[in-house]
């Protein structure tokens, strides 16, 4: 997160020179985003984020190790808890119908007030601004026609990459 640590733990990663992680989900992981002490963060789905979570450290074969142990001292893998393709599938046809999704999506192209209320033309093309300071044409294009060059004979030159 972007808030606090708790107390004392900036304080020994500083003292230390701990190298200290972060497991997320989002996908703002920039420079930044996370609390400053913490050097290395790793994206994941929701669930991996629980299971490392769960572990207690990142240095674990989530395959093979446990992510602990149950009250009996069992240990508990990600298996254990990481639900099948008919769970997940079950879960899936009895949350979700296609009429859902055509209910919702019927008019997705029509865009609400504010999008309708753009004016625009019925160019094919864009109409660029020259003298505009926010869209700029690219200038790797401004040197290609509209029919591509003709294929010259390769004979003799080098291989740029060979597969297979």
């Amino acid at each position: 997160n972007t808030g606090p640590l708790l107390d004392g733990v900036s304080e020994a990663v500083n003292e230390h020179d701990l190298s200290v992680v972060s497991v997320l989900s989002g996908n703002r992981n920039f420079e930044g985003r996370i609390h400053p002490d913490v050097k290395q963060n790793y994206l994941a789905s929701p669930p991996l984020v629980v299971a490392f979570a769960l572990a207690g450290t990142i240095d674990i074969d989530l395959t093979n190790e446990p992510l602990g142990y149950d009250p009996e001292a069992r240990p508990v893998y990600l298996r254990d808890l990481w639900p099948s393709d008919a769970e997940v599938a079950e879960a899936v046809r009895a949350s979700l119908s296609p009429a859902m999704f055509s209910q919702r999506y019927a008019s997705v192209f029509a865009g609400d007030d504010r999008w309708r209320a753009v004016s625009s033309t019925d160019a094919q093309t864009y109409a660029w601004d020259d003298d505009s300071t926010y869209v700029k044409r690219s200038p790797f294009f401004s040197e290609l026609g509209h029919e591509p060059d003709v294929v010259t004979d390769l004979e003799g030159r080098p291989c740029a990459g060979q597969a297979g």
